[in-house]
This record gives structure tokens, C-alpha cells and sequence, in this order.
């Protein structure tokens, strides 16, 4: 376990620059609301293919650290895979385009309570981890309950889902930072 609070002490940088990329993504989706579909299609699948990649590389480069590396690589190969189909296949049918989305966030959002739950007496803030799961799940939840929905209110909840993921991983990678300062600085003493 401390191992694994170890790596995200240590790499605490990574949940930031996800959790930016989260809000410039929404920003931009709330920017320009017309958008054909393959535009949307080709932005999102971006955005899930590289946090797919990142995911990967990270649970590859540190597998003999972590505990469970196998659960983040799994995450990150669905994001690739997810993210790979909507950039190579930009026709897609909006309802398949709503099923790929809604179960992505749902698996990854049940992976981040799955952690949040495992690291509650490791750190403070947890349920940051877990809150972004749960909105994870909401997000795929609402996606699978209202799959004849317009693009344009796709495009909205899309928009409002990466900002609030955005926001919760800058603060969960900055309280990560805190609680490895503090600890490097317990550790010299």
C-alpha cells in the first residue's frame, strides 16, 4: 500500500496535467457548441486516447511499485481502445458513440472509488479520488439513460463532467504533492 501512495506522492504531477487537459477540453466543448459530430467524435477520442496512453505508461514504467498495476492498465488500454474507434471511425452512430463514452466513464469511475476505498487510511482527501469516480458514474449513467439526446446536450454534459473531473484531479495531484512534502520532510527529521 505505501508503495503505491509512494508512486502518487511522486507523481503527483500527472493527476494535474490530466486534470488540465479535463478543463481545457471542457472549455473548449462549451466554446464551440456547433461542432459536427465527427468533430466532437475526433476531439473526444483524443482526449481519452492520450489519458489512455498516459495510464498505461505509467502502470508499465511502474509495475514492480504498485500493487494492482494490472487494474490502471487495464483502464488505460479501454481509453486507448475507446479513444482509437472514435478517431478511426468518425461516422460512427451517436448512439455508439454515447455506449463507448457511458461505459468508459463507468469502469474508470468504479476503478477510482475502487482506490479511494483501498487509500483511505493511507491519506487525507480520498474522497476526492472517490468523487471523481462517482461523477464518472453519473456521467456514464446519464449517458446510457438518455441515449436519444441531441449532441448539443452530449456536447454539454461531455463539457461539465471534464471540468468537474479537471478540478478534482488538480486537487487531488496538489494534496498529493502536500502530503509528499510532509512526509519527505517527517522522514529527515
Amino acid at each position: 500500500m505505501y508503495a503505491y501512495m509512494d508512486f502518487l506522492e511522486r507523481n503527483w504531477w500527472v493527476l494535474l496535467v490530466r486534470g488540465i487537459a479535463a478543463i481545457v477540453f471542457g472549455i473548449a466543448a462549451f466554446a464551440w457548441p456547433a461542432p459536427t459530430i465527427a468533430i466532437l467524435v475526433m476531439l473526444f477520442g483524443a482526449y481519452v486516447l492520450v489519458d489512455g496512453v498516459f495510464g498505461v505508461v505509467e502502470a508499465i514504467r511502474y509495475r514492480n511499485r504498485m500493487d494492482r498495476w494490472w487494474v490502471w492498465l487495464l483502464e488505460g488500454a479501454l481509453g486507448i481502445v475507446v479513444g482509437a474507434l472514435m478517431l478511426f471511425m468518425p461516422g460512427v452512430t451517436a448512439y455508439f458513440l454515447l455506449m463507448f463514452i457511458a461505459f468508459w466513464a463507468i469502469f474508470g469511475g468504479i476503478l477510482r472509488i475502487v482506490a479511494a476505498i483501498q487509500l483511505r487510511r493511507a491519506i487525507s482527501g480520498e474522497w476526492l479520488l472517490g468523487l471523481g469516480g462517482a461523477l464518472s458514474i453519473l456521467f456514464g449513467v446519464l449517458l446510457i439513460a438518455m441515449p436519444g439526446a441531441g449532441i448539443l446536450s452530449l456536447l454539454w454534459l461531455i463539457a461539465i463532467w471534464a471540468v468537474l473531473l479537471g478540478v478534482v484531479f488538480i486537487f487531488l495531484g496538489l494534496r498529493l504533492r502536500k502530503s509528499g512534502t510532509a512526509r519527505a520532510d517527517k522522514t529527515r527529521v
